[in-house]
Parts: C-alpha cells; sequence; structure tokens
C-alpha cells in the first residue's frame, strides 16, 4: 500500500463515522458501557490491592527482649532489623512504654497496676512492620537467632490469610480483565459487522477492482479506534466524577492515613485514562478489523 492510499483510507475511516450516524452512536454507546465497567473494576482493583497491601504491611509481629539484656544487644537488633530489606518499619518500645500502654488498655481498672515494678517484670520490644507476610516466618526465625533476644510473637494464621488475599485479589484482576475484554471485543465486533454487512456490496465493488485486502480494511480499523477514543474519553469523564463523589463520602469518615483509606482521585485518574484509551483502541479497532475480515475475501 503507498503512502497516498495510507491516508485515504484514515481519510474514508473519518467519513464513515458521519456517513453512519446511528451506527456510530450505537458502537460508542455499547463501548462506552464495557469501558465504564472495566473503569469502575480498575478502580476497585487499584483500591483493594493498596488496602491488601496496607494491612498485609501491618504484620502483628512482636519480638521480645530478654529482661537482662544489655544496651549492647538491644542496640545489635535493632540495628538487625533496620537493615533488613523485608522490614519496612521497626517500633522500639522501652519496659515503661509498654507499661503505659497496658494501664491504658485497662481503661477504669488501670489503677491495679499502679505499684506495679515494670523494670523488673516487662521488656524491651520492638514491634515491626514487613513488605510481604509471606515472608514472616524468616524474618522470624532470622531475629530469634540474635542475642538478647526471649522470644518473637507473630499471629501465623493472620499473616496466612493476609497473604492468600493478596494473591486472590492480584488473581481475580487479571481474570475479570481478561473475561472483561473478551466480552467488550465479542459485542463491538458484532456491532461493527452491522455497518460492515451494510457495506457489503461497496466492498465487493472495490475488492473486484483490485483493491488490496488492507486497502479495503483500514478504513473500518481507523472507525474503529476514532469510536473507541470517544467512548474512553465519555467512560473516564463518568468514572471519574462517581469516583469523586464516592471519595468525598467515604473519606468524610476516614483519615488519610488509615489502611482503609482510599486511593486520591488525582492519583488513579491519569492511570486510568491510559489505560480506558489504550482498550478503547485495541477494543474499536480490532473488533472492526475482525468484523470486516469476512467480506474481504470475495
Amino acid at each position: 500500500m503507498t503512502v497516498r492510499a495510507f491516508f485515504n483510507s484514515i481519510k474514508e475511516g473519518f467519513r464513515g463515522i458521519v456517513r453512519h450516524p446511528l451506527v456510530t452512536i450505537a458502537s460508542i454507546t455499547t463501548i462506552l458501557l464495557m469501558l465504564v465497567i472495566m473503569g469502575v473494576f480498575f478502580i476497585f482493583s487499584v483500591n483493594a490491592r493498596v488496602i491488601m497491601t496496607k494491612l498485609s504491611q501491618r504484620a502483628p509481629i512482636e519480638i521480645y527482649m530478654k529482661l537482662d539484656c544489655t544496651d549492647a544487644q538491644r542496640e545489635n537488633v535493632q540495628a538487625s532489623l533496620s537493615a533488613n530489606p523485608a522490614v519496612i518499619e521497626v517500633i522500639p518500645a522501652t519496659p515503661e512504654e509498654n507499661y503505659n500502654s497496658f494501664k491504658q488498655n485497662l481503661g477504669s481498672s488501670s489503677s491495679i497496676l499502679d505499684d506495679f515494678d515494670y523494670n523488673m517484670y516487662l521488656p524491651y520490644t520492638f514491634s515491626i512492620r514487613l513488605q510481604d507476610p509471606s515472608l514472616a516466618n524468616q524474618v522470624c526465625a532470622q531475629v530469634a537467632t540474635l542475642d538478647g533476644v526471649s522470644r518473637v510473637a507473630q499471629e501465623s494464621n493472620v499473616m496466612s490469610f493476609l497473604t492468600k488475599a493478596s494473591r486472590i485479589v492480584n488473581i481475580t484482576t487479571v481474570v475479570s480483565s481478561v473475561v472483561l475484554f473478551m466480552i467488550a471485543l465479542f459485542i463491538i465486533s458484532n456491532m461493527v459487522r452491522i455497518s460492515v454487512y451494510s457495506r457489503a456490496g461497496e466492498i465487493e465493488i472495490m475488492k473486484f477492482v483490485g483493491a488490496t485486502n488492507n486497502y479495503i480494511r483500514l478504513p473500518y480499523i481507523t472507525e474503529g479506534a476514532i469510536v473507541g477514543v470517544i467512548s474512553a474519553l465519555c467512560a473516564w469523564a463518568v468514572t471519574v466524577i462517581v469516583y469523586h463523589q464516592v471519595y468525598a463520602k467515604t473519606m468524610s469518615q476516614i483519615t488519610a492515613q488509615s489502611f482503609y483509606a482510599l486511593i486520591p482521585v488525582r492519583s488513579i485518574m491519569w492511570p486510568e485514562l491510559l489505560i480506558i484509551v489504550f482498550m478503547g483502541v485495541i477494543i474499536g479497532s480490532f473488533g472492526s478489523g475482525i468484523s470486516v475480515r469476512k467480506y474481504v475475501r470475495v
């Protein structure tokens, strides 16, 4: 195909949108609905993954030092934890801090600890958070061998649940995205097929006078890509407006530092735009290409 023929085919694609307004509107509406579903699912899945990551990093792991441990041993344990790439936060606590925490948890009954000698009975502790809960056993085994460590406590059932939940969220995201893409591709290919069928006679004439398959197919692919972009922009606007309302109502009740805080609208709207436009172009152009394929074979 020559350069001139290439640009003529693209020009025909733009004309096709104007010539068949009803089919164009139907195609835009169809792709729009599918992309809105994809956009909503994208926002939901991203927030779900972020929340699961935050929860999994809130690993319930406590390291208890021996009562007679030395300052050097405590410093060595803290340095070892800080240098571990799996650990994202180390929170040390003195016996006095642990004592005050216990009293706070007891509430109105805290007076029973007024004469408690915390220096004799309470140890220094370290609370740690991990990048990945699946590394908990490995980290705990390493820490338990350090001098001065009395024991390492973790909620194994919680860690196991967080690990499995993270995997389920990731797998569900991938599988659902593929299924939605296939459904959207099937629907739009059938919508475009109606447009192609109405011009089957024109396609046959072009074929008989020597037009190549690519020359005939390119205008439809261009038309599908343009329709996909228009649909994607509309779908993006709808999802962003809805998410902005949901975010405003949800975040009015929780703080941005909460583990259940949603991703800010500005942080998610631009990645969503890129993904939705890309999906719209792929669905529109590929669906059109599949539909016209049958009619270029005369």
